[in-house]
């Protein structure tokens, strides 16, 4: 017996970037809109210069592109900021991809510093998915993307403020797409390895390390798939496994 076909779920009309200056989110907005959506929202502090951003989605096919006010550490306004896009947009592909990596001996000797990592990659991140629940939930329709990490599997010496975020943020946004099923609405949970790009600049790449736009690649196929999980590149789950396995003793020793 063949197997059936996979189910493709078309883009919503309207994207949702916050983190409009995302190098991975502007890859997938980008491709969001080669597959289908109109309108692009991009949300991201300094809203006025985002002119090249929007003109790159618009080359992209977008019919719209608009900019709005956003700071992710700003979690007071989260709630009236995203219910006055879906007031306007409706249902939407919310594409979350702001957060920092923050710099790991800083945040072992100053402890704002530390707070600060935590507040933007875990505490910020959680309003955000949660207030997009909430709104979304009454339309029984749209889709989340939530970037995880290697990173939260299992916290490493050498970036264990970043890493635990991450580990917090994707047992959340795991717990959250379960408690969405059978809502209508969808959490697409991404964990890419090392990224190379603007974050990770002048440093050595990772063993499995990609670019943001074969992390956007896969993300807009497993959105499309409807799955609600994906690992970039794939062979990453089984390394996740061995990450889990390995000793204390030779985990501390392990390098970035």
């Amino acid at each position: 017996m063949s197997a059936s076909p996979q189910r493709l779920v078309p883009p919503s009309p309207t994207v949702l970037l916050l983190g409009g200056r995302s190098e991975i989110g502007l890859e997938v907005a980008e491709r969001l809109v080669r597959a289908g959506a109109r309108t692009v929202v991009l949300a991201a502090r300094r809203a006025g210069q985002l002119e090249a951003e929007a003109a790159r989605l618009r080359s992209a096919g977008a019919g719209h592109v608009e900019t709005v006010e956003f700071d992710a550490d700003d979690v007071a306004a989260h709630g009236p900021l995203l219910a006055d896009v879906v007031a306007r947009h409706g249902a939407l592909d919310a594409v979350v991809a702001f957060g920092v990596l923050g710099d790991q001996a800083r945040a072992e000797r100053d402890v704002a510093h530390a707070l600060a990592v935590v507040h933007t990659d875990f505490t910020a991140q959680v309003s955000v998915l949660s207030h997009l629940a909430v709104l979304l939930r009454p339309l029984r329709a749209g889709r989340i993307v939530a970037f995880s990490s290697i990173a939260g599997v299992r916290a490493r010496r050498p970036n264990y403020v970043y890493g635990s975020a991450k580990a917090g943020l994707d047992a959340f946004a795991s717990g959250l797409a379960d408690a969405l099923t059978g809502s209508g609405v969808s959490l697409l949970l991404v964990r890419p390895g090392f990224v190379i790009g603007r974050m990770s600049a002048g440093m050595r790449p990772a063993p499995l390390s990609s670019t943001p736009p074969q992390v956007a690649e896969a993300t807009v196929a497993a959105l499309a798939a409807g799955r609600g999980e994906v690992w970039v590149p794939g062979s990453l789950r089984a390394l996740a496994a061995a990450m889990r396995a390995t000793p204390r003793a030779v985990w501390r020793r392990a390098p970035r």
